[in-house]
């Protein structure tokens, strides 16, 4: 998203004949972002915001108010770069604010000119310009659990069918263009963010598909969830290119805790391509059907479990921080 931000000047005028008691105009306000847990996307974001204006001077010697800052809630995970790709904010955590302009400084009335020498100025000074910039603005999500499968392999299906959220779900490859978030509600209030990002084929680490942007998504996952759409042909083969391609873009990625699990049971291929998965994958597998809701309430049951040990795991490193 390019996102070009203008923020304005204050202007005061003088009264001449009425003496110097022409007051100092008010500061621009300046264009803030903050990062907050209630915001999914930046589709409430224009691609262009304006700061306000300061008020005018008055005479008596009344000073302009200075302007409210304008503050745009973004999603946490957002990214300011500047046009040189360089990242200049990021927006990681809950009320971390970045400010993208600064207004201007209010102008000078008649009134602050005056000296020993000078007892009746006949001049005042404008306000000064607000900044005038542009960012590349995107959202790396971040969520406790991140989906990743080639496209169609049902992802956007299991997010529907365990959270609210409704991603756009379609027999073709490539439904889903951007993230979606989604969240799993437990009976003890507990809440766990779950996103669905894009298929990834061969070659996304070189940019192919939809290349690297969405790779940049699962950095800011705690948890991996593979799907594997077990009523394809050879679907060991589709872990093995999500696992090179996570391998080829960031090996630490591979370091994440991971969830396989095994889509699309309900079809009738899909049985004798599960136990040949299963002789190829020498890891856990989870089998359910997203679609008829088999097997989803085991998988939540690992999801929390998973979610309760790595929160365990980081108190455990934060008050050893704290030691």
């Amino acid at each position: 998203m390019n996102l070009s931000i203008f923020s304005f000047f204050a202007r005061l005028w003088a009264n001449d004949r009425a003496g110097p008691d022409g007051g100092d105009g008010g500061n621009g306000g300046h264009v803030i972002f903050q990062a907050s847990p209630g915001i999914r996307d930046l589709q409430s974001v224009g691609s262009v915001v304006r700061g306000e204006n300061g008020e005018n001077g008055q005479n008596k010697d009344c000073h302009g108010k200075c302007a409210d800052h304008t503050i745009v809630k973004v999603p946490l995970g957002t990214i300011f770069r500047d046009p040189t790709g360089r990242i200049v904010g990021d927006l990681g955590r809950e009320g971390v604010m970045f400010v993208a302009a600064r207004g201007g400084a209010g102008g000078k009335g008649n009134h602050f000119f005056v000296s020993d020498t000078i007892q009746s100025p006949k001049v005042c000074q404008y306000g000064a310009e607000g900044e005038n910039l542009a960012y590349f603005v995107e959202v790396q999500s971040i969520a406790h659990i991140g989906l990743l499968g080639m496209p169609n392999a049902g992802k956007s299906t299991l997010l529907r069918a365990i959270t609210r959220a409704r991603p756009k779900v379609a027999p073709y490859p490539f439904t889903t263009l951007k993230p979606h978030l989604g969240i799993v509600h437990y009976d003890d209030y507990v809440q766990i963010a779950i996103a669905d990002l894009p298929g990834l084929i061969p070659g996304s680490h070189r940019n192919r598909g939809l290349g690297i942007q969405f790779l940049k998504h699962v950095e800011r996952c705690s948890t991996l969830l593979f799907i594997l759409d077990v009523s394809s042909e050879q679907p060991w083969t589709h872990f093995e290119q999500l696992q090179f391609e996570l391998q080829q873009f960031n090996p630490a990625l591979l370091e994440r805790t991971q969830i396989i699990v095994a889509n699309k049971i309900d079809l009738p291929e899909s049985e004798e391509n599960l136990r040949l998965l299963r002789q190829r994958v020498k890891v856990p597998i989870l089998e359910i059907s997203a679609k008829n809701g088999t097997n989803l309430n085991t998988l939540l049951s690992k999801i929390r479990e998973i979610y309760d040990d790595v929160t365990a795991s980081k108190e455990g490193v934060n008050e050893d921080h704290a030691d």
